[in-house]
This record gives C-alpha cells, structure tokens and sequence, in this order.
C-alpha cells in the first residue's frame, strides 16, 4: 500500500478542516409545567438521547401567544405542559401538526379524547382540577372564616385576601373563567368576577404564583389548581387545598408539535418519551401531583384524586376554540380589568 505523500496529506488536511461539522442533535422546547419538572424533564432525556435541549419555561397563555407570534419563523420544535385549551387553539389555528404516538395505546382515555377533538395534533399527558387554597396560619389570625366555595371568595370579609392570575396570559386563570361561565352562565359568571375583583390584591402573570405567594404568607387564598397547593403543602407550607362546593372544572395538561419544526425528528423523540410511565414518573421527584397521562404511570402520594372532586363536564372543544377564547378574554378584559379597586 502506497502511503500519501506529505504534499497530499497536508492538502487534505486543509480539506478536513474546512468542511462543515456534522450539527450537534437539538430540540427547542417550550415548557409550561413547573420549572422545577421542566429543567429535570431536559436533563432526564439529554441524558438518555444525547440532544441537546434549549428550554423556555412560560405560561400557557403567554406561551401560544408566542408561538402565533413566531408563525412565519417558528423557533420552537415542540410545546410541553400547560392547559389544553390553548392547545387546542393552536390546533384550530393551524399553528401545530398532527403525530399518532406509538404510545398511544397506553394512554387514559381522556388523553387520547383530546388528541381525537384536536385533528390528533395535541395528546393530553397529565390532568387536574382547578380549586383554591388558603394559608391556614393568615386564616387563622386574621380570624377569617374557612373558605369552601367559590361563593365564599367574594365575601366581604376576604376584601383583598385573593389573588388569581390573568386569563389573557395564565392558563390557570382562563381555566377559571370557562369554569365559572359553565357553571352558572356567562353573564351571572361576569357578575361573580366583578364582585370578586373587589377582594383581589393582584392578578399574577402566571397561574402557579398565587399558590406560592399563598405559602409565603402574601396572599390568604389563591385560586390554583390543586396540585400546586398540595405540593407547597408537602414541602411544609401551611396551606389546605380546597375543590369548591358548587363544583369545578379541571385542565387536560397537554403537548404540542409546533408547526414547522426544524427539529421534527427529535420533537417526535421527546413526544414519545415523555408519554411513557418512566418519563411520567419524574414528575414526583419535581414534587409535581398532577395525575399522569400514562395508565402505567404513578402519581404521588396526597394527589388530587378526581373521582373524589364534584367536576363539571368541562367543554374542552368549545373553550378550546381561539373564537370564543380571544371573545371571553375580551370581555374579561374590558368589563373586569379596567374596573377600579
């Protein structure tokens, strides 16, 4: 065998050198469960995959308002967590694409009713029912009676005790608002909201910082999903999660593969690993209650059990849709926003 001689070598050295570098695998994710479960999520399947994963952690709300933002131009390969009725939004909006998961099959019913009702483009992986929690120790001295139902909240006595996000970025408070307007019809829903906005100190930007300001003693009650309240409570805060009387309604947390993906192959690889019981399970070591999607998978100890909470047959199509959402945010907007304190 003839050896190169060091002329040539050198040549193709220089060659070598030149040529692009296979791109390193990456996957751009939008995150909108817990920071806590987002960042263990990432780490779990870059250490299984070997991709890389850039990570957004925002709302739901503030999150597809990005992503119909970046329609043209999409930065994001896929969507994680969050309400499912601005998924379905994105859905009916054309800003997400259709994917049958070969795991699927091992999906809770309501999982896969929202994959059907979305054209297949958006899959439920976790649920729970939306309530309010109170701070034991703030209720107790500032002699408040305990809360039970939503009635309870706009009760002259919490005058400035409440905090709920804001439905025009908070998945969580949208919930609410479709909750209330299923439950008693739109305009009595409206009334309630005017009379409760007279005991909100403030509407956050996110759904879960009402639970947190709660545990921290900065609020009495927040309107949350009870998930977020037991896990403030099991890292000892004193807060009591409460499902309201008249009864609730509940989120369907759900996952997304953004329209036009650069990364496509490897938002499918993260769609099917984070549908499996093992990746599902991670969720109790973010200390996460949600219950999961996956039929095989756990969820903690103390969680929320739905059978145990009066639902609503929550109307995931019509609140779904990004007509009647933009039109009940609007109103929310001008006739309970704007109102004074």
């Amino acid at each position: 065998m003839k050896l190169p001689s060091l002329a040539a070598a050198a040549v193709l050295s220089v060659l070598l050198a030149g040529a692009p570098r296979p791109a390193a695998a990456q996957l751009v994710l939008y995150c909108s469960v817990l920071n806590e479960w987002c960042t263990l999520a990432v780490q779990e399947f870059e250490r299984k995959t070997a991709i890389k994963v850039t990570m957004t952690a925002k709302g739901s709300g503030e999150t597809i308002t990005q992503i119909r933002a970046e329609a043209a131009n999409p930065r994001a390969d896929i969507w994680w967590g969050g309400t499912g009725d601005p998924h379905l939004a994105a859905a009916e909006a054309d800003l997400t694409v259709p994917y049958r998961s070969p795991m699927n099959d091992q999906l809770h019913p309501w999982a896969i009713k929202q994959w059907e009702q979305s054209g297949q483009k958006t899959v439920g992986i976790y649920a729970g029912a939306l309530g309010f929690t109170y701070n034991t120790e703030l209720l107790a001295k500032k002699k408040l009676s305990e809360p039970k139902c939503w009635a309870d909240l706009v009760k002259p006595e919490f005058r400035d005790e409440v905090q709920i996000s804001n439905p025009s970025s908070s998945g969580t408070a949208y919930t609410a608002l479709a909750t209330l307007i299923q439950l008693w019809g739109e305009d009595k829903a409206f009334d309630y909201l005017k009379q409760l906005h007279r005991n909100v100190n403030q509407y956050t930007r996110s759904g879960p910082a009402p639970v947190r300001n709660a545990a921290r003693g900065e609020t009495t009650v927040g309107v949350i999903f009870l998930h977020d309240a037991v896990a403030e409570a099991a890292a000892g805060f004193p807060l009591k999660a409460v499902p309201p009387c008249e009864g609730t309604g509940y989120e369907i947390g759900s996952m997304s593969i953004i329209k036009g993906a650069r990364n496509l192959d490897n938002a499918r690889k993260w769609y099917d690993w984070s549908l499996s019981a093992e990746a599902q399970n991670l969720a109790k070591q973010a200390k996460s209650f949600q219950v999961p999607s996956n039929k095989a998978a756990s969820a903690p100890p103390g969680s929320p059990r739905l059978e145990d909470i009066k639902l609503i047959d929550y109307d995931f199509k019509k609140y779904g849709s990004s007509v009647e959402r933009k039109r009940v945010v609007e109103r929310w907007e001008k006739e309970v926003g704007t109102l004074p304190k």
